[in-house]
């Protein structure tokens, strides 16, 4: 059985491999926040949205509207997930707690502690099921209907039954029927454990045979034979309990008779135990959600499922789209824009110091992660593309522990994205290349984007480098787009952009006013 809750057709893996960016962009979008308020403060939950969030680029369109169905379906019934996933939870930590012949070598303390285990997962499989068949009608994704319906039907009263079944006859309380071989040197070969013969023994009868039988002298078994009829055909000897040799001998003989199904039964156990991992790691990511969606409706934050465009467009398109981690942080609903930037391979933001440039940038980035992993966006309304890869591209403070100059480190973070970038790529630049003057800042700039443009890639740039912003802004560019950070007459800050042509100030005095003023 597989869950398919994050994929349609594979299994999630929490410990792939993340993008060779991944740092990048936990640091220049500041994800952290976001995953923090997702996991709240579960180690698990952490180690899942951040997977499932930082790969999520590399999604199809049809995975991200399969998991967009599961999300509305969990919105919809939060109650059920959360105790499903406790169920989950709960089921592997017992099989975990479970030590008997975990550490073992000998196959009957493995075969014991993979009976033990089996039972108990059988009575978690009933109780799965008996939600899916209490629950099933509540649910409307593909994800969870299919899901469901494996719990239906492979789960049925007869699997149960037959189950407990084995498990009983594997507990030997009628002892361990086997054939073997005799090989090379007279040593037993090819051992095989039998099934008993169907046979009906009353307790009478049982409790003779098991206690009484073998301290009987042979007259006296002559006798019981013909009370109780044939015991077993065959040759039958007894081992003294004082015969240490003996025993061992002879448990050596039953551990070969037993080892093909006792490791049987512990694959058996590892296929149910992977069936509840994989339950708790994919419903994880949506108990996640269901976190943030809790908290951003606390704040007042409008969220939205976006549609998601095959890569091949260059659609972008949004209302009140706001930075979700800079909200969180400050446990207010914060300003958010609207853009319509479709047919657009460039966007370039200029503007006043302090007016939510940088702001803008990230809630963009935020926004494609999240719509690319199949999550809400926090907008009214977003409709874009999808990428193939993001790439940021944000200014560093002064490090202490830099080898060259910061011009030098951002000219080498910007040849480790060219050396990777993939075709249908989008990029995030912060401030790039401002480390230098105005005049050569500008020139490295205008190259890179140059040739970024040229091999089809789609650019966001905040810049302050007027020289540069302007040189794309008089080619009157249809692909292109240009914002400004609004500055009231006042000089305030309403922290919302709106389309216009870059200016020669970035309006730093006002800073230097409100920062000194009154000193």
């Amino acid at each position: 059985m597989q869950v398919h809750l994050l994929y349609k057709d594979r299994i999630f893996d929490p410990k792939q491999p993340l993008p060779w960016n991944a740092q990048d962009l936990v640091q220049d979008l500041e994800l952290e926040t976001l995953f923090k308020t997702m996991s709240r403060g579960n180690d698990f939950l952490l180690e899942v949205v951040k997977c499932v969030v930082l790969t999520g680029m590399s999604n199809s369109l049809e995975t991200i509207g399969y998991r967009q169905g599961i999300l509305k379906d969990c919105l919809k019934n939060p109650t059920i997930v959360k105790e499903i996933y406790s169920f989950a939870v709960e089921t592997v930590d017992k099989e975990k707690n479970n030590y008997w012949g975990i550490f073992s070598k000998y196959p009957d303390s493995i075969l014991y502690r993979s009976v033990e285990v089996l039972q108990m997962f059988v009575v978690a499989l009933k109780k799965l099921r008996a939600i899916a068949e209490e629950h099933a009608g509540k649910f409307d994704s593909e994800g969870f209907s299919d899901l469901f319906v494996l719990l239906k039907t492979e789960l049925k009263d007869a699997y149960f039954a037959d189950m407990e079944s084995h498990l009983e006859e594997l507990k030997f309380r009628d002892g361990h029927l086997m054939s073997a071989q005799l090989g090379k040197g007279n040593k037993g070969t090819n051992y095989v454990l039998r099934k008993f013969p169907a046979r009906r023994m009353g307790w009478f009868k049982r409790f003779i045979l098991d206690h009484v039988w073998p301290e009987l002298e042979d007259s006296q078994r002559a006798w019981t034979k013909r009370f109780f009829g044939e015991t077993a055909s065959g040759y039958t000897f007894y081992i003294s309990s004082r015969d240490e040799g003996g025993i061992r001998a002879l448990r050596d003989l039953r551990d070969e008779g037993i080892n093909l199904v006792a490791d049987s039964l512990a694959q058996s156990d590892e296929h149910i135990l992977g069936f509840f991992k994989s339950l708790k790691a994919e419903l994880a990511f949506y108990l996640g959600c269901l976190n943030l969606h809790e908290q951003l409706e606390n704040i007042g934050g409008p969220v939205s499922f976006p549609e998601a465009i095959n890569s091949g467009g260059r659609v972008h398109q949004f209302e009140g789209l706001f930075d979700v981690c800079l909200a969180l942080n400050t446990k207010q609903k914060v300003v958010g824009n609207d853009v319509n930037a479709n047919a657009k391979d460039l966007i370039m933001i200029t503007g006043a110091n302090q007016g939510g440039k940088s702001t803008f940038l990230r809630s963009v980035g935020l926004s494609q992660l999240m719509m690319q992993c199949g999550m809400f966006v926090p907008a009214i309304y977003l409709r874009a593309s999808i990428s193939s890869a993001l790439y940021t591209h944000f200014k560093r403070e002064e490090d202490s522990g830099m080898k060259s100059g910061k011009l030098d480190e951002e000219l080498h973070r910007m040849n480790q994205i060219i050396n990777r970038i993939v075709p249908g790529s989008l990029l995030l630049f912060n401030e790039s290349f401002a480390a230098t003057n105005e005049r050569e800042g500008s020139e490295i700039a205008r190259q890179i984007m140059n040739a970024l443009l040229d091999k089809g890639f789609k650019v966001i740039y905040v810049t302050h480098l007027y020289e540069f912003a302007f040189s794309f802004y008089e080619k009157k560019m249809n692909n292109a787009i240009f914002l400004r950070a609004d500055r009231q007459p006042d000089g305030s800050r309403s922290f919302r952009l709106s389309e216009g042509e870059p200016l020669q100030t970035s309006y730093g005095g006002d800073l230097y006013k409100e920062i000194f003023a009154g000193n």
